[in-house]
């Protein structure tokens, strides 16, 4: 039999470590010094690397207990006189207790919860009968631990359960409500696990359908996160927000709630979520389906501040009994960007770093996906940190390693992988460091490394800018009122004012003198050269290297006459001006007076072109594996001056260019690149001017696995053709073939 493995695979740098299991995921929780795996039948801790250290089966045997109506729970080590399995949906390290609060249902759908060491999971602290969370799935629950402030200055610690509502019963149906508060210790009115508050039983209540999707603490403000059927159409994405008072009462009565908005109208649903940590504001990504199939996705970022001034109790879906019987109104919160577009995203994890927030994006068909985003809200270029061959989903719930905030914990159905949030030791030098424009990487001046920011022993270090689409270096040609022409160098890294002190600039060139003297003493983060006249009348290659103590940094630019980039105004002509560091006035290219950006492009009014705008029908093929395609067709209308094709992903980061290998007016041949990233591109087709026009999909997706060959014998003739073929095949698709 003949196999051909989908594994899963780093891009770059450390390899991914994993921990496989046999039953499908319910739960996954990381503390201090373990993370906590429940699968259908076992229960597992294992070290931060993902090495087990203990292992409990799930499986035992329910025996009557001293009270009425509950039975108490025993694991069955050898697996043979099990009668039911315990199903964890409730999986909470209680750092500050040193347990792990451990909930779920038997096989009759009875609650029943355990307290074990965090530290040793073979040791029970205690266990009981009672439901904490959903009797069903833990899809469409959450539950995570509260902070509750006593008038006494005292804080409590309850857990709290979000609870997808089911319609029926079962023999063991409780009084749980939608959202409650339970105990956590037996010192606590009530004992642990109890829902009273006193003599009082509160909780939150809906009608409606709703499957809630995250919930988390910050300071005194809990936070929940919800998609909620209206009438069984349409749905809403609902944020409830909690103020942590003084019981649990006060606690669940102060519910006030906004809804969120995004492009998909009504169709839209919350995926997944997660909070920007840190910050005046509290920014909060949710990943959104945009479409009835939940195939469109987009990750967007939204200020959720509560609303202190809006009155409580007063939601038209959650209600603390007694419903308001008044009709409600209710606060729509729009989002502050769209920051990604990506088909099938399914996880989403934020940290910041300074000025950087970086999102860590799972996706259905197998991708974990890194996006830096600037203080301006512009991303830059995302990495794909890891890649399935075939498409496994990756789950909602990406966690950070707690101790050395270094890797992330990326879960699937059958296993969880450990993967480095960067790889910055794989950048060899200054610049790669830098032009990776990673924010957990910075350039270790004491020891010539790149590195994470606090492996980095000395205090001197180069960081990269703090916007997406700055350069490291930038130059721009300037001619002042008495007629000398300047070349003017910028820096744009974050350094220590130490470093900052002993910034020089060199410019060379391997023909002339280039500089008839420096301009004003180099201070950082600018330098001058006043250029030797005659200005050179061809294009000029100049190295500047910038030095920083003992580290050097070169760049090459190239020296181009202003009153030589001519041409139909267009666009693309004024960006080629500006990017030469030259000046765009009237409509045409010069020297420049003043600093001057891009910016003055973007309200370009459009001029005549001499070529007939293109147009594209199709190419064939339109679906390829991230391995691309050789002679591609592509079919249209105007391609008669079509120079290349362009395939960009939705950030147009680094797109892809191809040439034209054959070309009528009506058709043209081509190569598909191969990519890093499954998923959606864009094709237009470039004229000689620069500009792309038309506008059509290319959709990669995984390579094609072979799992198995039936029948698995034949005469040996037709198996040798059968294997030289299948041979040739996957070499032509760059697949790997283990004979078993």
């Amino acid at each position: 039999m003949i196999f051909l493995l989908g594994l899963l695979c780093s891009i770059w740098g450390e390899p991914v470590r994993g921990f496989n299991f046999t039953e499908d995921l319910r739960q996954l929780a990381v503390g201090n010094s373990s993370v906590y795996i429940a699968t259908e039948e076992n229960l597992y801790q294992l070290s931060h690397d993902l090495t087990l250290i203990y292992n409990l089966t799930q499986r035992g045997i329910l025996k009557s207990a001293d009270k009425p109506d509950k039975e108490e729970f025993y694991r069955d080590p050898m697996k043979k006189a099990w009668n039911t399995t315990f199903r964890v949906n409730v999986l909470l390290p209680f750092l500050k207790n040193d347990t792990l609060i451990n909930c779920g249902v038997t096989d009759k759908l009875c609650g029943f919860c355990e307290v074990l060491d965090l530290k040793n999971i073979n040791k029970l602290v205690y266990s009981e009968s009672i439901q904490v969370g959903p009797q069903r799935s833990s899809s469409g629950s959450v539950s995570f631990l509260v902070d509750v402030k006593k008038n006494s200055g005292q804080t409590e610690t309850y857990i709290l359960t979000a609870i997808k509502n089911h319609t029926d019963k079962t023999e063991c149906s409780t009084n749980l409500k939608t959202i409650n508060l339970q105990n956590t210790n037996q010192k606590q009115p009530g004992e642990i696990f109890s829902l009273s508050d006193h003599s009082d039983t509160p909780g939150i209540q809906t009608a409606a359908d709703v499957d809630f999707v995250d919930g988390f603490q910050i300071n005194s403000t809990v936070y929940l996160f919800s998609n909620v059927a209206s009438g069984g159409e349409t749905n809403k994405v609902r944020l409830i927000w909690l103020q942590a008072e003084t019981s649990k009462s006060d606690t669940l009565k102060s519910l006030r709630g906004a809804t969120l908005s995004s492009s998909g109208g009504e169709s839209s649903r919350l995926l997944a979520s997660s909070v920007v940590p840190g910050g005046q504001q509290v920014l909060w990504s949710g990943v959104f389906s945009v479409d009835e199939g939940g195939e469109n996705t987009e990750l967007l970022l939204f200020d959720i501040s509560p609303d202190l001034s809006m009155e409580m109790n007063k939601d038209p879906d959650f209600f603390y009994i007694p419903k308001s019987t008044e009709p409600l109104s209710v606060r729509l919160l729009k989002p502050k960007v769209v920051l990604l577009k990506q088909n099938f995203m399914s996880s989403v994890l934020a940290v910041r770093l300074n000025n950087w927030m970086v999102f860590f994006i799972g996706t259905a068909d197998g991708q974990l996906i890194k996006l830096s985003v600037d203080r301006k809200y512009q991303p830059s270029c995302p990495q794909i940190l890891l890649r399935t061959s075939g498409d496994n989903k990756v789950f909602p719930k990406l966690q950070l390693d707690p101790v050395d905030h270094k890797h992330l914990y990326v879960p699937f159905k059958n296993q969880v992988q450990r993967v480095p949030v960067s790889n910055c030791r794989t950048y060899q030098n200054v610049k790669d460091c830098l032009s990776a424009q990673d924010p957990f990487c910075v350039w270790c001046v004491s020891e010539k490394s790149c590195s994470f920011k606090d492996d980095c022993r000395g205090s001197e270090r180069l960081s990269i800018p703090d916007e997406s689409k700055q350069e490291i270096v930038s130059h721009r040609f300037l001619k002042d009122s008495t007629g000398e022409m300047k070349i003017i160098i910028q820096s744009h890294l974050t350094i220590e004012k130490k470093v900052q002190s002993n910034f020089t600039c060199d410019f060379s060139t391997t023909s002339t003198q280039l500089c008839k003297k420096q301009g004003p003493k180099p201070q950082y983060p600018q330098c001058t050269c006043i250029l030797n006249d005659p200005f050179p009348p061809d294009d000029l290659n100049v190295t500047v290297t910038i030095r920083l103590g003992d580290t050097s940094l070169s760049e090459q630019i190239k020296m181009i006459n202003c009153f030589s980039i001519q041409g139909q105004p267009s666009f693309h002509l004024c960006q080629r001006c500006i990017r030469a560091g030259c000046g765009w006035r009237q409509n045409s290219c010069s020297w420049a007076s003043d600093a001057v950006s891009d910016d003055i492009c973007t309200n370009f009014e459009q001029f005549g072109r001499n070529f007939s705008e293109p147009e594209i029908f199709s190419v064939s093929p339109s679906v390829v594996s991230f391995y691309g395609r050789n002679q591609a067709v592509l079919s249209g209308r105007n391609l008669r001056d079509v120079t290349r094709v362009r395939i960009e992903a939705d950030l147009d980061c680094d797109p892809k260019e191809s040439p034209v290998l054959s070309k009528n007016g009506s058709s043209l041949t081509f190569h598909i690149p191969s990519t890093e990233a499954k998923g959606l591109t864009e094709v237009c087709v470039l004229l000689p001017d620069g500009s792309c026009h038309g506008n059509f999909t290319v959709t990669y997706l995984s390579s094609p696995i072979c799992t198995d060959i039936t029948p698995s014998s034949s005469w040996r003739r037709y198996l040798n053709v059968f294997i030289v073929n299948l041979y040739f095949f996957c070499k032509k698709y760059r697949l790997t073939i283990s004979m078993h």
